[in-house]
């Protein structure tokens, strides 16, 4: 039944676990069902803004609950990118920002220079270039340290870009370089062809045509590889720089040819709509200095329109430049100096110094009465831009710098903690090694004085040993000595007292001869005790057969008759003491001698039994009296009781107490009967 009973147990409890883990993982299922469905829901384009966006709070509410483990960090950058393709830039910005706290706490470098990348994208959607540049530099440094090359190329570009948006052209022509160097080492032909098209660009502002256009045609053999995704529109962009290129060598042709390539591109309205418009106002203004106005000003207007519903705002001042320069050659100043204003307005409602200063050059010329004023502003905003741009190249530099004094320092603190680690490590082994080499050689000087301390008791009890045998052998020689008296002397004497009332027993007196036969009945009764006596008295029989029993007989007569207590003494016959060791026996005596010295000074006993017994090869030495007793929980251990418990302990014995107020002692002390020691 026994047998029964756990397994319907087991078979309980197993069922019960199975229902907890069942729920645990419908739990986990639904949670991960709840963000697959709140996922999709705020990717989906066709919904509004306001339920993209209240799907993705709800994604941020659930896993903001859950523990950060790499799955979290994972949902977490899945989220931002949610913000970030709804344009919910602040909410993208606090994502990211969760998850470099949450991969600083983990020590995930990867998630860690993710984070940063997306940091840095951030803050160059903001024109942020400081912040932009220092979050891109800590994701190199990661990236570096990590062997990503892909990773850390596509960061190198991403420090190239918006130190080309700065003016910074020889660091960012440097950065778009060194990445191109790592990319050898990879597959990676989109950020090749990044790479290439981004040094076209830089070389294009620093009017190094043929550099430029050397590496945009680089970029398009990388293209023809066609490992780029067709849906980056990269070819069609290639062509479109190698067309501005021929447009600021005022080679209006040979750029009309690429412009009409690249808007030969498949779904280059839907994919690229910024470079759709881009390429309808190159053509256009193309156009116009060709001086073939068929088309013209309805390509501007279509740019214009275009631009207007995207709200790309440096592309509608571009565009409302070049119809004010249209005008303006067509001799409608008026249309002219309202896209004029028109662009000068939005530049500087939305805080574009270089689209100003452009704004401002159109102004001024065909805004003649106010000239000057438009020159003044013109060279305040200039010589404003060059100090901003000049301060945030430099800024930029710095960052580098500073950034890679402080890791050189925290290098350094990190060397100087490891070397104090090891030296503290050094010193706390050396430490454990003293105190390892003392403690043994305290336990090395403990061992000494107990094996001296065990010598000393076996010549203690070797002494006691011979001086009982000396005793006993007196005590044999004195009865062998009385038992020969007896027999030679009394004996003799009786036997002839008897013979000679025999001789008298000739007397025919019947009541003297009965007399006379009486006492020599009686006399021979005498001879025969006496007989026997001596005969057991010459005999070693009733001699204790063994010293270690005879010396605690002994001891157990002086305490009798020293304290007038009733000892009852007890021993099993089976037990062998010459086969016992003499340690064993020595501490044995000690123990009892203790115990009798508390019994007698404290106890007030007036009964003490003692037993020795053999069990299961231990020796078992039970003390018991009728004395007061003591509380063995609240009273302390004396020297007697502790002296007691070392020497059991030295014996790999055990000594067990049982005392209660009013009802007497017990020890009881077992010991191997071999003692190993």
């Amino acid at each position: 039944m026994k047998h029964i009973k756990f397994f319907f147990l087991f078979f309980v409890s197993l069922i019960v676990f199975s229902c907890i883990d069942d729920d645990a993982r419908l739990t986990e299922n639904i949670t991960a069902d709840s963000l697959l469905f709140y996922f999709e829901k705020a990717n989906d384009e066709s919904l509004d803004y306001q339920n993209r966006h209240i799907s993705a709070d709800t994604i941020l509410a659930i896993i903001s609950k859950q523990i950060n483990d790499s799955l979290n960090r994972k949902n977490y950058f899945k989220l931002a990118n949610r913000y970030f393709n709804m344009n919910a830039m602040d909410d993208y910005k606090k994502t990211t920002e969760i998850i470099i706290s949450n991969s600083k706490k983990a020590k995930d470098s990867v998630s860690l220079a993710k984070a940063y990348s997306y940091l840095g994208d951030y803050y160059g959607s903001k024109f942020e270039s400081e912040q932009a540049y220092t979050n891109y530099f800590y994701a190199e440094k990661i990236y570096a340290r990590l062997k990503d090359d892909s990773k850390f190329a596509k960061t190198l570009l991403n420090k190239s870009v918006i130190q080309f948006n700065e003016k910074d052209f020889v660091g960012s022509e440097k950065s778009a370089f060194d990445a191109l160097k790592i990319l050898k080492k990879t597959n990676s032909d989109a950020l090749t062809y990044e790479a290439n098209n981004l040094l076209g660009v830089i070389y294009h502002e620093l009017s190094e045509f043929d550099n430029s256009i050397k590496y945009h045609n680089d970029a398009l053999l990388i293209l023809k590889k066609q490992n780029v995704p067709s849906e980056y529109q990269s070819e069609a962009t290639s062509l479109n720089n190698l067309g501005a290129v021929y447009q600021k060598k005022k080679n209006y042709k040979k750029a009309l040819e690429y412009y009409y390539k690249s808007l030969k591109s498949k779904n280059i309205l839907q994919d690229k709509p910024l470079l759709y418009t881009a390429l309808i106002d190159n053509i256009a203004y193309c156009k116009f200095q060709l001086r073939d106005f068929e088309s013209l000003p309805q390509l501007f207007l279509k740019t214009l329109k275009l631009r207007d519903s995207l709200k790309i705002y440096t592309g509608i001042i571009s565009s409302n430049l070049n119809l004010s320069e249209f005008y303006q050659y067509k001799k409608d100043l008026k249309k002219a100096a309202f896209t004029a204003n028109r662009a000068y307005e939005i530049s500087k409602k939305h805080n574009l110094p270089r689209e100003t200063l452009l704004s401002l050059k159109q102004l001024n010329l065909i805004d003649t009465q106010n000239s000057s004023n438009y020159s003044k502003e013109y060279i305040r905003i200039n010589d404003s831009l060059q100090l901003s741009e000049r301060q945030i190249r430099n800024k930029l530099a710095r960052i580098e710098f500073e950034t890679d004094d402080l890791i050189m320092q925290k290098d350094k603190l990190v060397e100087q903690q490891q070397s104090l680690i090891y030296l503290g490590f050094a010193l706390l082994v050396l430490g454990i090694f003293i105190y390892v080499i003392r403690t043994q050689n305290a336990k090395n000087r403990e061992l000494l004085l107990i094996q001296e301390q065990q010598a000393a008791n076996e010549e203690i009890y070797q002494l006691m040993l011979t001086q009982q045998e000396k005793v006993e052998d007196v005590r044999q020689l004195e009865k062998r000595k009385i038992g020969q008296e007896l027999h030679d002397s009394i004996l003799g004497k009786l036997f002839g007292t008897r013979l000679s009332l025999g001789v008298l027993n000739s007397s025919r007196n019947e009541e003297d001869v009965e007399k006379r036969t009486t006492f020599i009945d009686h006399l021979k009764v005498i001879e025969q005790e006496i007989r026997e006596i001596s005969h057991d008295l010459n005999s070693e029989t009733t001699a204790v057969f063994n010293n270690f029993v005879l010396m605690v007989s002994n001891f157990v007569e002086n305490q009798k008759e020293a304290h007038g207590i009733i000892i009852d003494f007890q021993q099993d016959k089976n037990i062998d003491w010459s086969s016992i060791d003499n340690i064993t026996k020595i501490n044995l005596y000690r123990v009892l001698q203790e115990s009798f010295q508390n019994i007698n000074k404290y106890a007030n006993a007036t009964e003490v039994d003692i037993s020795f017994k053999l069990k299961d090869n231990l020796l078992l030495l039970e003390i018991r009296d009728n004395g007061r007793g003591f509380d063995v929980k609240r009273k302390k251990k004396g020297i007697g009781l502790k002296n007691m418990m070392s020497r059991m302990k030295t014996l790999d014995g055990s000594m067990q107490i049982d005392s209660k107020t009013g009802e007497g002692t017990r020890l009881l002390f077992q010991v191997p009967k071999n003692n190993p020691k």
